[in-house]
């Protein structure tokens, strides 16, 4: 008998091992998909949230924030490349040189909940920065990405120059953060069972099949 699992992604469109996480992710429920059907519902977490429209410089934000050097920045960077290769996500790590603020990106992901187009539209955003080194806090991409995925341009821009699903986002947030969630990914079944990290895909595997019994 197949089971449905509901799942809260609780993610940030510019955390590079939440890519890592929804692949993984994505290939456990490929595996179990004879058992398991997930209803996935993407969540808001913002690693930045003070972060200006400009952004910031990777490379000195990330040593400002983790006292990372810039040879331990060039390691992580390549873990992270290779991982996403074995999973078939592609980092350009050369296009990828500032960070930015993803507030905006929350709001139209709230919106596409109402939709069939919010897990598409969740790796758009991730291609988006990750893999062309867009800016997911500019207006203009992100109404781009919407319409990429079939998403109707007007709606999104509508939003976009608007305040429209700042007080859900910013409640959703605050829930997971008042929930002890304080890193990213963190990813919950049916209310339940947590995985924290970019787990390997077998972590995942384990974890839907206890959900599924449980």
């Amino acid at each position: 008998m197949t089971r449905r699992i509901k799942i809260d992604f609780v993610s940030d469109v510019s955390c590079p091992w939440c890519v890592i996480g929804l692949r993984s992710l994505d290939s456990a429920l490929s595996r179990l998909r004879n058992d398991i059907q997930a209803d996935i519902h993407f969540q808001p977490f913002e690693l930045n949230p003070q972060m200006g429209t400009d952004g910031e410089d990777i490379g000195e934000h990330i040593a400002r924030k983790y006292g990372a050097s810039p040879e331990q920045v060039a390691r992580n960077q390549e873990v992270i490349r290779e991982r996403g290769a074995t999973l078939g996500f592609v980092f350009d790590m050369g296009k990828r040189r500032r960070i930015y603020n993803t507030f905006d990106a929350h709001r139209l992901l709230h919106w596409a909940e109402g939709t069939d187009k919010q897990k598409e539209l969740k790796e758009a955003l991730f291609a988006a920065y990750f893999t062309e080194g867009l800016n997911p806090g500019d207006l203009q991409v992100l109404e781009n990405v919407a319409a990429s995925v079939g998403l109707d341009r007007e709606r999104a821009r509508q939003i976009l120059n608007s305040d429209e699903y700042a007080t859900e986002v910013r409640a959703r947030e605050q829930l997971y953060q008042d929930a002890g969630i304080h890193a990213v990914p963190a990813v919950i079944l049916n209310d339940r069972y947590l995985i924290e990290g970019g787990q390997p895909v077998e972590a995942f595997e384990r974890a839907l099949r206890q959900a599924a019994q449980g």
